[in-house]
């Protein structure tokens, strides 16, 4: 099957292509069967994808399927350009041949690691304010309301909340969701 108008048009006229300097998060892949190189930059806005930028080393598809992802991808949320597929991208190129599929692969992984790279970002850059508290440790009872009289034969003992593993919040004893971000 040879490569459609649509997709000779991103490879000859690449859109966003180039890279964010002061990039909020960077995603890269590579197939070294094939070598192709993809690195995608982008720069974060509101929780939204203000720019996205690629830098492509590979066949004609590689560098078409890498423009449409940043087409794809600018002016989303986070949330929605996570749901960019590899099947999404090859539907909006008017499909690639059954060769040159890995290549849709790469460029919504690669957009997919910049946008884990920018949340682990966020989350290493956020100060945790977290209340430790003191708690019972005795056999009776282990809460952070328990009061601890001075006089009582319980041993106090600090105790550090759980942090949410998607928005690093404090959960309360016995969440079953995240309030913040409706992690499970």
């Amino acid at each position: 099957m040879p490569y459609n108008e649509l997709i000779m048009d991103h490879f000859s006229n690449p859109r966003n292509i180039g890279e964010i300097a002061d990039a909020d998060g960077v995603g890269e892949v590579g197939n070294p069967v094939c070598g192709d190189m993809m690195k995608f930059t982008i720069k974060v806005k509101d929780n939204r994808l203000e720019d996205v930028k690629f830098l492509t080393f590979g066949c004609g598809a590689a560098i078409a399927v890498s423009s449409m992802v940043s087409e794809m991808a600018k002016g989303k949320t986070l949330e929605e350009a996570m749901q960019i597929s590899n099947k999404d991208v090859a539907e909006a190129l008017g499909g690639l041949p059954g060769n040159k599929m890995h290549c849709s692969n790469l460029g919504a992984d690669a957009l997919h690691n910049a946008i884990e790279d920018y949340r682990q970002r966020q989350t290493a850059a956020k100060p945790i304010a977290v209340d430790i508290k003191e708690s019972c440790s005795c056999a009776f009872c282990d809460d952070f309301d328990c009061p601890i009289p001075a006089e009582s034969p319980c041993q106090p003992k600090t105790v550090e909340p759980v942090l949410c593993p998607g928005c690093n919040e404090p959960l309360a004893k016995g969440a079953a969701a995240c309030p913040h971000c409706t992690t499970a």
